[in-house]
């Protein structure tokens, strides 16, 4: 077997891409021999992943052949090497037109030019290959195959014959095509599709790159799109988080708010392995109020992260610190971790990925979302797929048995008009509603919790305050009194 494959149960050989999270879409790799599609509109990364698929083979001692036809190769290896990637040791074919082409005048008698050029790009082709025996080969692009043909069946045919030769010498083949924004011409993109093994779709869209595997023979793929992003060392794949089935026996211990009141209200506290929404307007002390169920945790010996979309960690801190919440004293003792996520930089699957990697790292109990209006904002992509992978990243969550805290904003400032912004209520275990009442021309805060599935709770609103050094103080619950959900209260039997 050639150096970096391995055999699959069925007989097939597989070839890593170069990305191993690519490798997760692919259901384990490239299968040897086979050829291999990367498309999409310029700009979007089809030759830096082709450049990453050539410098895996050379880290594997194996031979590979880079054949261009838009840059030089000098111009292709400075490149690569300004993302880390080294492909210096490959064998290069350019099959691009020449400067004797603008600067000289050539007549072509007796035959078209166009078999003459694509005679040569035979010939090249083939003497590369018996002369380097490749394991590898990256073809970019492939279109420029289509540009010497002088019409399209003969262009199919020169395609056909160039992908029987390859097969046939076992070369694990990636080919990139560079699509229009508005579309190609739908012949040429079947073709080429059709002749694939495997087809990788890259797509650039207000600024965020998506990667998706449409198609792949022998092994299958993930479906959907996942995240992509082209960094100091080259592509990175986000893969959608997929929650696995979880069979394990729920025995849920319960963590304490730190407030005494509060855990009455929630039935001894909130659950291990549970969601919980913090919802409520604007100003009405959500983050106040997570970071209040922090203290619990780190009063329990656990740790927290704390993921902050709409703040500053100092305004957090210091707001907190104020307000008599300890949270200075849980950083300082490593119980609570807090994260600021810098705006549109990532999408939701990489910072999926990146919360997986900090709580196994940092050994979490607990994660903090503060709050999701921020989180849809400052994540890439749009607002109902960005809501679905949190919901997926709330899932894997659970099955680790790690708390979720999500703070959400509502759009008005009294009642209950629902539970949540973004209808996320089934991702919930416990929802906290904070909201104002108006009651004789002011507007006092009230607390209650609308849902708990793993508990008893009381079902009754509760006055609460915050106040400079004592944070939340519940005053009991509004008794005698209705409307709440309306938002005005009015003394039971009184008119209107």
């Amino acid at each position: 077997m050639e150096h970096g494959t391995m055999r699959e149960p069925d007989g097939l050989s597989v070839v890593p891409s170069g990305l191993e999270d690519l490798d997760e879409l692919l259901n384990g790799g490239l299968v040897e021999g086979r050829i291999y599609l990367v498309q999409g509109v310029s700009g979007t990364g089809k030759s830096v992943l082709g450049q990453h698929f050539l410098q895996e083979g050379l880290a594997n001692d194996e031979t590979v052949v880079y054949i261009h036809g838009e840059e030089s190769a000098t111009d292709i290896s400075k490149n690569a090497a300004q993302l880390g990637i080294d492909i210096s040791e490959a064998e290069f074919l350019d099959i691009g037109p020449g400067t004797d082409f603008f600067t000289e005048d050539i007549a072509y008698e007796l035959v078209a030019p166009t078999d003459l050029e694509s005679e040569r790009f035979t010939k090249d082709i083939k003497q590369v290959v018996d002369e380097a025996d490749p394991s590898r080969l990256l073809i970019d692009p492939i279109t420029q195959l289509q540009y010497i043909e002088r019409d399209f069946y003969q262009y199919r045919k020169r395609l056909q014959s160039l992908i029987r030769f390859l097969r046939k010498r076992n070369i694990t083949t990636v080919a990139t095509r560079t699509l229009t924004r508005y579309g190609s011409g739908s012949r040429e993109t079947t073709d080429i599709e059709s002749l694939s093994d495997g087809i990788i779709d890259i797509t650039l869209e207000e600024s965020e790159r998506r990667i998706g595997v449409p198609k792949h023979r022998g092994l299958g793929q993930k479906n959907g799109t996942h995240g992509l992003e082209i960094r100091e060392n080259g592509i990175e794949v986000y893969p959608q988080l997929v929650p696995k089935d979880h069979h394990q026996f729920f025995d849920p211990e319960l963590i304490s708010s730190g407030d005494s009141a509060l855990d009455t209200i929630l039935g001894g506290g909130i659950e291990q392995g549970s969601v919980t929404f913090i919802s409520g307007p604007t100003g009405i002390g959500k983050s106040t109020a997570g970071a209040q169920l922090l203290t619990g945790v780190g009063e329990s010996d656990k740790t927290a992260l704390g993921y902050l979309f709409e703040e500053s960690i100092s305004q957090f801190t210091h707001r907190c610190q104020s307000l008599g919440i300890p949270v200075n004293a849980m950083l300082d003792s490593g119980a609570l971790h807090l994260i600021e996520v810098e705006p549109l930089v990532q999408s939701a699957e990489e910072f999926g990925q990146r919360v997986l990697d900090q709580v196994d790292g940092f050994d979490a109990d607990t994660v903090l979302i503060d709050g999701l209006s921020g989180y849809k904002l400052s994540l890439q992509g749009e607002s109902q797929r960005v809501v679905r992978r949190l919901h997926a990243l709330t899932r894997v969550l659970r099955n680790r048995g790690v708390a979720v805290i999500i703070t959400d904003e509502s759009s008005t400032i009294t009642g209950v008009p629902q539970a949540t912004s973004t209808n996320t209520s089934y991702i919930a275990d416990t929802i906290i509603y904070l909201t104002y009442v108006e009651s004789d021309g002011q507007l006092d805060r009230v607390l209650g919790v609308l849902k708990k599935r793993l508990g008893a709770f009381d079902n009754r609103f509760h006055r609460y305050t915050i106040e400079t050094g004592d944070g939340i103080t519940l005053h009991g619950p509004y008794s005698g009194v209705t409307g709440i959900t309306e938002g005005t209260a009015r003394r039971r039997g009184a008119t209107e």
